[in-house]
């Protein structure tokens, strides 16, 4: 399963990368990824006007996209755009941080997986 990361590098600068996370065959119910320790889930909404100027994740964390997208731009210019179903993985907590908005003008839910 790929999931995107967004983490600041040694120069404080925000940057993607991708991460494949392996999923093992569970027979009947299908396949599973090992557990991941986590310390608690928020759910959240932001209105259609959603547009965040550069900022740091506030924790490491999962953030699952479950209605509409959402574009970010890291500190050095690269804009990624981001659908419904589709994992990002944040961890610049220290840096320059990433820009993030809404890709259509319409209220968005996800759900942040706060790490341990």
């Amino acid at each position: 399963m790929k999931v995107t990361r967004v983490y600041s590098d040694e120069n404080g600068e925000s940057r993607f990368d991708e991460i494949d996370v392996p999923l093992f065959n569970k027979g009947e119910i299908g396949y599973l990824s090992e557990s991941v320790a986590v310390k608690s889930l928020q759910f959240r909404k932001v209105p259609p006007d959603y547009d965040y100027d550069f900022h740091n994740a506030p924790q490491r964390q999962y953030i699952v996209l479950l209605d509409g997208g959402v574009e970010i731009e890291t500190s050095l210019g690269e804009i990624r755009r981001f659908q419904t179903g589709e994992i990002l993985l944040v961890e610049d907590t220290a840096g320059k941080g990433h820009r993030t908005r809404n890709l259509e003008k319409r209220e968005r839910t996800s759900i942040f997986i706060h790490l341990l």
